[in-house]
């Protein structure tokens, strides 16, 4: 049954390589970008972490960095290779963007098996026109293969898809949002430091009269994991 289940989850990642390069000629408006994530894991107690996020986002037509996010997600392991989690991220916009900074929480669980991840996410943004709370879905799969014995170099690809559950009066349509894919290159930097380094691909459908539009972007994840601070 596992295996099968394995097998079903395998082809999720492929079919979203095959739809992002059948895609662009489908899209009318094109972009190429630069997205930077750093991630710092920092042990609290056993089973329990706290990650500190950054993020900062380029773009060509929006004339530079165009989008900044901070924020905090905790993790709790309930099982082994099963995390429960919930944090806060505020998102700022900038240059071309002429969307509104917003405030989100967030909730997820995130289950691993053997060389799958996958991550089930929940987004609540608040925006400051109008008191309605967006309600976003974000399923998530990834496949890691190793290159290496000790598995610190690995080939990744990743399939992330955007749900919107709901429609609000400050602009959030309901439906599906769009769907993001990476493939790419883990690379162990030193003991507590790895880097994702890969070609991402964003694709938003055109929705209500509005233009498709398809991103292009080289994307570097930095995940730095901190050792538990001994007791005194």
């Amino acid at each position: 049954m596992q295996s099968a289940t394995y097998r079903s989850l395998s082809r999720v990642p492929l079919l979203g390589i095959v739809l992002f390069t059948a895609m662009p000629a489908l899209a009318q408006r094109q972009d190429e970008q630069f997205w930077f994530q750093a991630n710092t894991n920092v042990p609290l107690a056993k089973d329990f972490r706290v990650t500190l996020e950054q993020i900062a986002r380029f773009g060509d037509r929006q004339g530079g960095l165009y989008q900044s996010e901070v924020g905090a997600l905790f993790g709790y392991r309930v099982a082994p290779g099963v995390e429960f989690g919930a944090g806060y991220r505020y998102v700022g916009m900038h240059n071309g963007n002429t969307a509104r900074d917003e405030h989100r929480l967030r909730q997820q669980v995130i289950i691993s098996r053997g060389r799958f991840t996958t991550r089930f996410r929940v987004d609540e943004r608040f925006h400051p026109e109008g008191d309605e709370i967006g309600f976003r879905i974000r399923p998530l799969v990834r496949y890691n293969h190793p290159l290496s014995a000790d598995r610190r170099l690995a080939l990744f690809i990743s399939h992330e898809s955007f749900i919107m559950p709901n429609r609000t009066k400050w602009g959030q349509a309901r439906g599906y949002d769009r769907m993001r894919n990476i493939v790419g290159l883990v690379l162990p930097v030193s003991r507590e430091v790895s880097a994702d380094i890969g070609y991402l691909n964003q694709y938003r459908p055109g929705r209500h009269g509005g233009r498709s539009q398809m991103d292009h972007a080289l994307s570097i994840q930095l995940t730095i994991n901190l050792k538990a601070v001994p007791k005194i």
